[in-house]
């Protein structure tokens, strides 16, 4: 169980002592395997094609492709290697104190960095106009880089067409919500995944009938009920996949599918690909 060797935790080049580093890669070559670290990273990769991993989503990717991955995810990029360029900035986990973030003026930020977890692809839009300040700021030195960075990531924060990467529950953030039910339901079903899950025994953990439950659910997720755990079992299941060396029937049982075909087409329909694609593509990616 656990990380096997596939996925490495990187040590990176932060000092304690720095706010954030900048690292302008020319040739860069993308030999890291699956690796992950404490600290936040934007990554900017130029003239390249290949594929992306990050948590449990793996997908292809073109020339821009801008990215900010959160405290711990697992990530890489693989592909065509001639003449790539990574701009690469990382900053600590505490960079901006809890007690600063949660300011109103900073709340786009502050969702940003709780949604990086699982990974912020941002729109070809947002990247074209991104990339001219993210080159500037390899050059610039002192304070002024400073202001230059937090007005970077208030405007990514702010951008429009973002899209999440990994699965919620590959991270294991299923719980972003600040309400103490939705907290019971996600420890319930975390620990119950393996089981069937009835709404009606969800519904009376927190003493409500069915429909005012499913209501209820709908309106703090934004997800109904079963698509939401369907998730969490394919989450679980990509997780799995990646980390274990468990054969796909074990796999789909233990994410609480009760039959492969039923498995395979939830999965496929949430990635793109069967349960054995994707456990191909994961070791054809990390075999640098």
């Amino acid at each position: 169980m656990g990380m096997t060797k596939r996925i490495v935790r990187e040590i990176t080049p932060l000092a304690e002592d720095d706010l954030f580093i900048i690292l302008n890669h020319f040739n860069a070559k993308f030999d890291f395997p699956v690796h992950y670290h404490p600290e936040y990273e934007l990554n900017l990769v130029l003239h390249s094609k290949g594929k992306r991993i990050i948590g449990d989503s793996i997908k292809e990717y073109a020339t821009p492709d801008l990215v900010l991955v959160g405290p711990n995810t697992p990530h890489a990029w693989t592909g065509v290697e001639e003449g790539v360029q990574v701009v690469t900035i990382q900053f600590q986990n505490d960079f901006l104190s809890e007690k600063f973030l949660s300011r109103k003026l900073l709340l786009p930020i502050r969702e940003l960095l709780e949604r990086s977890r699982m990974g912020v692809l941002f729109s070809p839009e947002t990247t074209a106009a991104m990339m001219e300040r993210l080159f500037r700021l390899t050059d610039l030195r002192g304070f002024d880089s400073l202001l230059d960075f937090l007005s970077i990531l208030y405007d990514l924060s702010i951008s429009r067409n973002q899209m999440t990467l990994s699965s919620l529950s590959y991270v294991g953030q299923f719980d972003t919500s600040k309400s103490r039910r939705i907290k019971v339901v996600n420890q319930y079903l975390y620990d119950n995944l393996h089981n069937q899950i009835k709404i009606n025994d969800v519904a009376a953990l927190i003493n409500m009938s069915p429909s005012a439950f499913s209501h209820f659910f709908k309106k703090r997720t934004q997800r109904s009920f079963s698509d939401y755990l369907t998730d969490l079992r394919i989450g679980h299941a990509a997780k799995s996949l990646i980390e274990t060396e468990k054969n796909i029937s074990e796999i789909c049982f233990e994410s609480g599918f009760n039959n492969i075909s039923n498995f395979n087409r939830s999965f496929k329909v949430q990635k793109g690909c069967t349960p054995s694609e994707f456990r191909a593509q994961q070791k054809l990616i990390t075999k640098h």
